[in-house]
């Protein structure tokens, strides 16, 4: 992997990779040849928090950082149904995505992973550019990164958590899947026991991958766990949940099973895959957790105003945190999601469940509205939003919910159409992300809607095949 320095490349020149990324970029590749690295799969996120990209061979990594790598830019207009929702031939097309034209990948050196569930493989992220290397405005990373920037002029930046559900399921001789393990025994040790060998392998996978895996536990619902990381900037812990689905699914496969971050699967007693975002605001000068209440019975001015700006906004951010039809069949009565907005102290019933205390720098809210499947770099970019909407128009967090499935005014969007609309409308979020992504992100929503409500469901046809 020797050649030409980086910093003489096409991407250096053009302030692409910092002389700081391409020393890092060089200690990358000279790892992967003492590791003896095969291939590099150069990879971005598209709208949908999915992994798209191409695999070089490990030759080509200097390349890669040297003047990038070029992919369709339809992938950046397609919906789960990995369809183009967008006239690329007309000459008002979805500019500047017109004629299936190229955008460019630019590696991110700091994403690098010698492993995802491969012994022989690297993989790194990447920004996406145009070919002249211009920002995309709607591309994942750069959402979320205009977020960062905003919070980051008010001498601000925020703290986030991962802790994600997914359910593993074991496939039958007649192609049907079932469960891993039973359900509704929650932390059971003896489940435990019985999952080991699959979840021992996830576990060194990720370790492995330089992921802060803190624990895996078993979940309420059959075949379903949950893993969670240690905290970290905004960017790392979207980039580490992307990547953590992608290990999942491939170790899952290599032994013989069919992992899903599905928000609600339809299989009998089945509980939702949610995605519990934690998140604190600490400032710049001197890391202070602005979080932390002074008495345990309060919160903080700057945690009631990020509240009220989550609450505020619960709906209209749904699409970002929600973004699939089956997403909301997870908000139901008593089912450790919530249904409604509000926030509650150590309440799980609750959307915002605060886990604070007088002094503990690790005082924290955990927002519990997310679906697994949601793009995390929206996700997180929205929290962002919501929270700084919250501060600078000084918010207060209304009175806690005792019983947050009854005692609540607003609830959250019944469908995924109903949070299209509430996004489309919002004036906060219009003006925090800009109409180019609000108009681009609301076509693709709205496009999968369509497909849904033209689909015979089987409900649709046991209810009424034989009744007329």
């Amino acid at each position: 992997m020797s050649g030409d320095s980086l910093a003489d490349g096409w991407l250096a020149h053009r302030g692409l990779l910092s002389p700081e990324d391409c020393k890092l970029a060089e200690a990358c590749m000279e790892s992967a040849s003492a590791s003896q690295i095969e291939t590099l799969r150069v990879v971005f996120a598209d709208q949908h928090g999915v992994l798209r990209g191409k695999t070089v061979t490990a030759d080509r990594a200097r390349a890669v950082f040297t003047t990038g790598i070029r992919v369709p830019s339809t992938l950046l207009l397609k919906d789960t149904a990995h369809r183009t929702v967008f006239p690329v031939w007309q000459a008002e097309g979805a500019s500047p995505m017109r004629n299936a034209s190229d955008v460019l990948l630019v590696p991110r050196p700091e994403t690098w992973r010698a492993s995802l569930g491969s012994d022989h493989a690297a993989l790194v992220q990447c920004d996406v550019v145009s070919l002249e290397g211009e920002p995309i405005a709607f591309s994942s990373r750069q959402i979320l990164q205009a977020q960062i920037a905003r919070l980051a002029e008010q001498g601000l930046a925020c703290v986030f958590g991962l802790e994600v559900e997914f359910q593993v399921y074991t496939r039958t001789d007649t192609g049907d899947v079932v469960p891993l393990n039973a359900g509704l025994q929650y932390l059971t040790d003896a489940r435990y026991t019985d999952a080991e060998p699959l979840l021992d392998a996830i576990r060194r996978a990720a370790i492995t991958a330089g992921m802060p895996l803190q624990s895996v536990e078993i979940e309420m619902g059959p075949g379903q766990f949950e893993c969670t990381f240690a905290c970290g900037d905004p960017m790392a812990i979207a980039d580490l949940a992307v990547n953590f689905r992608t290990l999942v699914s491939a170790v899952c496969k290599r032994l013989g099973h069919v992992a899903s971050f599905m928000a609600k699967p339809r299989i009998p007693d089945a509980l939702g895959n949610g995605w519990h975002i934690h998140q604190s605001v600490v400032t710049l000068e001197d890391n202070r957790n602005t979080f932390t209440p002074t008495d345990d019975d309060s919160l903080s001015p700057t945690a009631s105003a990020w509240i009220g700006g989550l609450l505020a906004h619960a709906e209209a951010a749904c699409l970002l945190t929600t973004p699939t039809v089956n997403g909301y069949k997870r908000y139901g009565e008593y089912q450790l999601a919530p249904n409604g907005i509000g926030w509650g102290r150590d309440n799980r019933g609750a959307m915002v469940r605060t886990i604070t205390a007088a002094g503990d720098p690790a005082s924290r809210i955990e927002n519990r509205v997310a679906e697994s499947g949601a793009n995390p770099y929206f996700a997180l970019a929205s929290q962002i939003a919501c929270g700084l909407d919250g501060i600078a128009q000084s918010r207060v967090a209304p009175a806690p919910l005792l019983n947050p499935y009854d005692d609540i005014e607003r609830r959250l969007p019944a469908d995924l159409h109903a949070a299209i609309e509430s996004f489309t409308a919002s004036t906060t979020l219009r003006a925090a992300f800009g109409d180019e992504f609000v108009d681009y992100l609301t076509t693709i929503k709205r496009a999968e809607w369509q497909r849904y409500l033209e689909t015979v469901s089987e409900w649709e046809q046991a209810e009424y095949f034989d009744l007329f």
